[in-house]
């Protein structure tokens, strides 16, 4: 099978600052490579492993608490750090997560259940606001033009992993 590019914006618009990952898919929507897959996610854990097969490279998009916290900081962070975190049950994108169970647990299950993608990164920012409403607090939507920057990079950079994987396939 050949790999795919998945960008997950997890979140909820409709929760302040947990609707970063979702506003994230809707602004690089216009500059992403052809065949990049974009979706949205709340986050559970059995849907999240239905959205990528282990030859895809992933990205995912993720509003954070983080105590004590600093509000728009961005965080990144690769597959084995955000599953060594879910394992520990520490805060880096585990029980920092805004929802029930964090992405460090859901790639922790991924990884037992031999379901991890071939490449994963996440783009996280520490949010300020998670009550119920719409619009990022001002700290998240400071955050959010670069946060999309990075976005954007590592959709790229995932599209030239693929391309050189299949290379490398082809040539033996």
């Amino acid at each position: 099978m050949i790999g795919r590019v998945v960008v997950i914006g997890v979140g909820n618009p409709f929760r302040r600052d947990d609707g970063v990952g979702p506003a994230v898919i809707e602004a690089v929507r216009t500059q992403v490579p052809a065949g990049t897959l974009l979706t949205v996610s709340d986050g559970e854990p059995g849907r999240m492993l239905g959205l990528w097969h282990r030859d895809d490279e992933v990205v995912v998009v993720e509003a954070v608490h983080a105590h004590p916290g600093q509000p728009g900081r961005l965080l990144t962070l690769r597959a084995e750090q955000a599953e060594q975190a879910g394992r520990a049950g520490r805060a880096a994108v585990g029980s920092a997560s805004t929802h029930a169970l964090g992405l460090g647990e859901t790639f922790a299950l991924a990884a037992a259940l031999d379901r991890m993608p071939r490449g994963l990164v996440v783009h996280a920012v520490e949010g300020a606001d998670f009550t119920l409403g719409v619009g990022l607090s001002p700290a998240v939507r400071s955050a959010l033009p670069e946060l999309t920057r990075q976005v954007a990079d590592a959709i790229r950079e995932a599209h030239r992993t693929l391309g050189r994987a299949g290379e490398d396939t082809a040539d033996g």
